[in-house]
């Protein structure tokens, strides 16, 4: 059975009001518009029961355990304001539970971009795409990757997300496929720049593979 997308699966307290409005969103956004363009991140009536796939965060301050994530469900929206952002903080990764604030709920997939996060605090930034060329390149490319059967948003994730840290296998390369949440892949970086070129350069690789299969 085909997991549903887009379906929040942790536990959590949210107040229906404006994120800060000193917090600038201005290359969260420009990398989110980029990744639309690209169709890594958006709405497909023909992929995942018609829902929105993909979204984006950002820590503005390293200091500080909170991010801002792109809303549940906003991936059919070309360009995103803030009012289709959240902030999300006061996470508990072991209790499957956060709080956030915003006009709109957080993000189906928070608590992992909040367990990517927790690993490594030089962390500014992390972004999930679908992407089938990459996804389906997983072993060509020897991309680090979670099991199987961890679903989307679950703590099995969270746990397949630490144990791939703890593994080392990020440390030179921090981009990783999600083998149980279909055409899930995730970068993360020092910055919002840094993760996003990962995933251009990965969808590059994975269509010259492909290329290179379709001339043999």
């Amino acid at each position: 059975m085909q997991e549903q997308e887009g379906v929040i699966k942790f536990r959590f307290d949210h107040q229906n009001r404006p994120i800060d409005q000193a917090i600038s969103l201005s290359s969260l956004n420009a990398w989110r518009s980029i990744l639309f363009k690209l169709g890594l991140i958006g709405k497909d009536p023909a992929r995942y029961g018609g829902l929105g796939y993909g979204n984006i965060s950002l820590k503005p301050d390293l200091n500080s355990n909170k991010f801002i994530i792109s809303g549940t469900q906003t991936g059919h929206i070309e360009e995103l304001s803030r009012e289709h952002y959240c902030e999300v903080w006061n996470i508990d990764i072991e209790r499957y539970f956060l709080q956030s604030k915003g006009l709109t709920k957080p993000s189906s997939e928070a608590i992992t971009h909040a367990c990517v996060y927790s690993q490594d605090v030089s962390i500014r930034s992390v972004i999930h795409i679908h992407s089938p060329e990459i996804w389906q390149k997983t072993a060509e490319l020897a991309l680090p990757h979670t099991p199987a059967d961890a679903a989307y948003g679950t703590p099995q994730m969270a746990r397949a997300v630490a144990e791939l840290f703890q593994s080392g296998r990020l440390d030179d390369r921090p981009v990783f496929s999600m083998l149980g949440h279909q055409d899930g892949i995730v970068a993360f970086g020092d910055s919002i720049e840094h993760a996003g070129w990962l995933l251009i350069k990965a969808l590059g690789d994975a269509l010259r593979i492909e290329d290179m299969i379709d001339k043999q």
